[in-house]
């Protein structure tokens, strides 16, 4: 057992999550133990109680309670990735300097594992993107296992601060293509629903799912929070689908999914808020549009814009769409060259 310590809360290491910083030093220790903790009062912050998801200043100290030897300090371990591994996600790289890495996240590889998920994730892949650095690239924001795009890394501790930050405060700009059913009136839009969590946590994963909430109700609705959406009508086919830009001014989770299902236009491929079974005649509803068009999600982040921490200049990244929206794009007829890079800075449609 070992005895009480008081931690400093490094240079790098504010702006993060108490739970997540406890676990980089002691790696043994698991989540319940961490809230357990926290609700009893052993770990505190400044002599104040806590919760685990607690924000860590710089400067802070924390107190660590005594805990088992098998939970003492240690060296993260190192995961070994395969040669071809190593290969797949150096090849998704599309912007690389001393200070961020950017990916183009391929469809159906999770962020991060969890419950469910392989260990095949882009976390544990980021030991092949070290490159010439002593430490892996740390993630500052999280895309949908199918969802495909611009993610951005850090390559260190306090790259990783400030990244956050910018993402917390709204600092960045990020710019989602999608296909979706028929065609919304009007093709200009903001969606203010708000979201709360589906009640359950069944086989079928009801507990990620999002509910959509009522802007009027979002105050008075347990566990609902405000999310707004920003969207535009890019080109279409007919009444039966379209190609939207959609911006989320909040960053909920299954935002723009969800949100696009509400207002009756499901985003193509997405089985878990436009129905698997439903199939699309045009004028919304119905996420499988049938025939050639894959049956997977057709939701991209094609760009994401934000003032390079170090260098201050404004950084754009683009990521080229995934092999199944490029061949619905070519079905279609839509080229990207066709439409600006920011089409709400524009007057679009």
């Amino acid at each position: 057992m070992s005895r009480v310590q008081i931690l400093t809360v490094e240079d790098g290491d504010g702006e993060q999550r108490l739970d997540r910083w406890f676990k980089r030093k002691f790696p043994l220790i698991n989540q319940g133990h961490i809230e357990k903790l926290c609700r009893k009062g052993d770990i505190r912050v400044d002599g104040g109680r806590v919760k685990a998801n607690t924000r860590l200043e710089v400067g802070q100290q924390v107190r660590v309670p005594p805990l088992p030897d098998t939970e003492a300090p240690s060296p993260p371990k190192r995961t070994r990735v395969s040669d071809a591994d190593a290969k797949f996600i150096r090849s998704c790289v599309i912007y690389r300097d001393d200070y961020i890495i950017a990916l183009n996240k391929p469809p159906g590889l999770p962020v991060q594992g969890g419950s469910g998920q392989s260990d095949r994730h882009v976390d544990a892949l980021a030991e092949a993107l070290m490159f010439d650095l002593d430490e892996k690239p740390r993630l500052v924001h999280r895309l949908d296992k199918d969802t495909s795009g611009v993610l951005i890394m850090a390559r260190t501790r306090s790259i990783a601060a400030a990244l956050t930050s910018s993402f917390r405060h709204r600092q960045t700009r990020k710019i989602y293509w999608a296909a979706i059913a028929g065609v919304p009136h009007p093709k200009n839009g903001t969606i203010k629903f708000g979201l709360m969590k589906a009640g359950g946590h069944g086989a079928r994963g009801e507990g990620e799912k999002m509910i959509a909430v009522h802007p009027n109700e979002v105050d008075s609705t347990e566990g609902a929070k405000r999310a707004t959406t920003d969207y535009a009508v890019l080109a279409q086919a007919g009444t039966r689908t379209c190609w939207a830009a959609l911006i989320p001014v909040t960053g909920r989770t299954h935002q723009l999914r969800a949100h696009m299902a509400e207002i009756g236009h499901p985003i193509v491929g997405d089985g878990k808020y436009g129905g698997s079974g439903q199939d699309n005649m045009g004028d919304g509803w119905g996420a499988q549009l049938g025939g050639d068009i894959s049956k997977k999600l057709h939701l991209h982040a094609r760009s994401l814009s934000l003032e390079h921490p170090v260098t201050k200049a404004r950084l754009q990244l683009i990521a080229p769409l995934p092999d199944h929206m490029a061949r619905t794009w070519e079905t279609f007829q839509w080229a990207p060259s066709d439409v600006p890079d920011d089409p709400f800075e524009e007057d679009w449609g």
